[in-house]
């Protein structure tokens, strides 16, 4: 077009002037396609400034394709911006998810990002607090004293903002200085509540705890014992006596032993299936044996006997392990048994219930329980009285190894108590863990 302009107005001109009218039709020409050309990048110009990407003002010559590169630049940085915001809004809905809290401080200490995890942790709002420092809104002493200072390569526990006497909450926290400039100071703040972790703490220290107390004590009354039959000259009878007070102490720690691994196994084994069967006369007469010869023993000769009333049941039977069965609904029967007083009434029954449940309940008229305790009373060597608990025998470990049975076969437990009046416990089975059964005939020839 340059050319083609320039022939056309040095032809036109010679026609007309001769030599002078060519040259000055040239410049005339050139003088044209100078302004054209500021006018097309004028308007290339404005169309940058606009912004407007939704059409190029030119799409041939020179400007043209200028514009088309440009439109094509802008393209790919308006994608890859749309890609880094989506990336962006990915990772914070990914830190809005986790379970740790995570806040983002300035280099004076504000807060420029915070997800919810962290705003329940600290009790501050995530729009609310935003730009506030975190040295106001977070007033503990420990924290405010590692806030302050340098060395962040250890984390410190404080309460967390929800914390209470009856139900605590500890948090872990580090801090993590994160700008590529030292100067900038701009930290991350990572929380995560480790309250369960130190409560599993607790309970295995105080587990250890009172195993060793629990095994401890009949080890020294039998070393006692051992040092008295070798060193004193006893009549018959007294070492008589003496021997049945050591085999007392040694079944106590068998006993111990014994609840200690079926805990142990219930956790650390597969769920039963529906593939066994137990027939719940089989369950009756193994817990109904056991409630028997216990009694005997709990009971003195010059004491009224307990009244046992032991329901048979339905014919029915139950889904799951029949010795893990057996273990929960002796336990329970069996702590009836040494809780109520000589005279007392134990009574376990079996009740259909109207929503197709099957109940196994065990009542008793003992000292009752008071409400405070309740909660606790399936925690592994919680006791109530520790030295009634001594006395009749028992290991601290019979609901702890109720509650895992009944959690492993789809059961509920429940626990009823009046002071003064008795206790009441059930076990309430699933309609699908139950099934008609009828005991084999036995046919004489």
């Amino acid at each position: 077009m340059f050319a083609l302009l320039h022939l056309v107005a040095g032809v036109a001109g010679w026609w007309l002037k001769g030599l002078p009218g060519a040259l000055i039709g040239i410049v005339v020409a050139g003088l044209v396609l100078t302004a054209l050309d500021v006018f097309r990048g004028a308007r290339v110009n404005a169309w940058l400034r606009e912004g407007n990407l939704q059409h190029i003002p030119y799409r041939y010559g020179l400007w043209g394709e200028v514009s088309e590169r440009m439109y094509r630049v802008a393209r790919r940085l308006e994608k890859q911006d749309q890609d880094s915001q989506q990336r962006l809004s990915d990772f914070l809905a990914a830190i809005q998810a986790s379970p740790n809290g995570v806040v983002l401080l300035d280099g004076k200490g504000a807060i420029e990002w915070c997800n919810q995890t962290a705003a329940e942790h600290f009790g501050i709002d995530a729009e609310r607090d935003r730009q506030q420092l975190i040295g106001n809104l977070v007033r503990d002493p420990i924290f405010v004293s590692y806030f302050k200072g340098t060395d962040f390569s250890r984390e410190i526990l404080i309460p967390g903002r929800s914390a209470s006497a009856s139900r605590p909450v500890r948090l872990s926290v580090q801090i993590h200085p994160y700008a590529r400039d030292v100067d900038e100071g701009k930290r991350l703040l990572l929380s995560r509540d480790v309250t369960a972790l130190e409560q599993a703490e607790v309970m295995r220290r105080d587990f250890v705890a009172n195993v060793s107390h629990e095994i401890r004590t009949p080890l020294t009354v039998l070393a006692g014992f051992v040092e008295t039959l070798q060193n004193l000259p006893l009549s018959e009878a007294e070492q008589t006596r003496y021997l049945d007070m050591m085999a007392t102490q040694s079944r106590r720690m068998q006993t111990l032993v014994n609840d200690l691994l079926t805990l142990s196994r219930l956790e650390g084994s597969p769920l039963p299936s529906f593939a066994e069967w137990t027939p719940i006369a089989q369950l009756h007469e193994a817990y109904a044996h056991e409630a028997r010869a216990l009694s005997e023993s709990l009971v003195l000769p010059a004491d009224p006997a307990q009244v046992l009333v032991l329901d048979a049941g339905p014919g029915k039977a139950l889904a799951g392990s029949g010795a893990e069965l057996i273990s929960a609904l002796s336990n329970l029967v069996n702590n009836a048994v040494r809780y109520t007083p000589p005279g007392g009434r134990i009574e376990a029954r079996w009740t259909a219930l109207a929503d197709g449940r099957l109940e196994f309940s065990v009542s008793d008229t003992g000292p009752g329980i008071a409400p405070e305790h309740i909660p606790r009373l399936t925690e592994r060597f919680y006791r109530v009285d520790r030295s009634r608990s001594r006395e009749t025998g028992g290991t601290g470990l019979g609901l702890a190894i109720v509650k895992h049975v009944a959690q492993r076969h789809g059961a509920e437990l429940r626990i009823e108590s009046t002071m003064g009046v008795g206790s009441r416990f059930t076990l309430n089975f699933a309609l699908s863990r139950q099934r008609d059964f009828t005991a084999p005939q036995v046919v004489s020839a």
